[in-house]
């Protein structure tokens, strides 16, 4: 009786067979990965902006605090922007005609405020209070990383709901005094385990309801 199919023919078929079963699960590691890609969460990403602030040269060379620009980050759950009349503060005597500052002149002769692309970008179902964090010692580089180091604005951390509740689950490797929230250069120090602990009890921080839903999802 003559062969009806060649010998590689079973090869096929069990590899078509194999392909088809791992399919499904070649899919969602596709999708999870696609998921947590810079891609998809923004970060490292670096948006282009009406006028090119560098934080690099403000923070970092000219040792500007947070609160100068940011004043309601310690009262609000918005960290705030700062206004055309705090920029011309400085701006009015300094690189008064500088041609890549023609946005900020042009805002205050017209009493428009410039309009930032923003950087750090939650969901609509994402409740998230600046003046919380800051009270109960989280500094703004633990989120915002090493801003004094970044000509341009850029999101330093992926924003994921794993990335949070990686810091809820245990704060105290991020915790720090209140002297030092505002330190953009600080490291945790060889022993922040036990500090950390210390703070947790000096804070009030109850971290049995840390990752409650009702904590980020109102």
């Amino acid at each position: 009786m003559p062969q009806l199919f060649p010998p590689v023919a079973d090869t096929i078929a069990r590899v078509v067979l194999t392909a088809l079963l791992a399919a499904p699960f070649v899919a969602m590691a596709a999708g999870y990965a696609v998921m947590r890609s810079e891609y998809v969460t923004g970060q490292s990403i670096t948006l282009q902006q009406p006028v090119p602030f560098s934080h690099l040269h403000h923070v970092g060379q000219l040792g500007i605090d947070c609160r100068y620009c940011h004043s309601s980050v310690e009262t609000a759950a918005f960290a705030g922007m700062p206004s055309t009349h705090t920029c011309m503060t400085c701006h009015s005597q300094l690189f008064t005609n500088v041609p890549m500052l023609r946005p900020v002149r042009q805002s205050l002769a017209e009493h428009k405020p410039i309009r930032w692309n923003r950087v750090y970008r939650l969901p609509d179902y994402v409740y998230f209070d600046h003046s919380v964090h800051i009270a109960n010692g989280v500094g703004c580089s633990t989120c915002h990383g090493a801003v004094q180091t970044m000509p341009l604005m850029r999101q330093s951390a992926p924003l994921t709901m794993h990335w949070c509740l990686d810091c809820h689950r245990d704060p105290t490797r991020y915790l720090r005094p209140q002297d030092q929230i505002f330190d953009m250069a600080w490291t945790p120090p060889e022993d922040q385990a036990e500090r950390g602990r210390q703070l947790l009890v000096q804070y009030h921080i109850d971290t049995e309801h840390l990752t409650d839903c009702s904590r980020c999802h109102r």
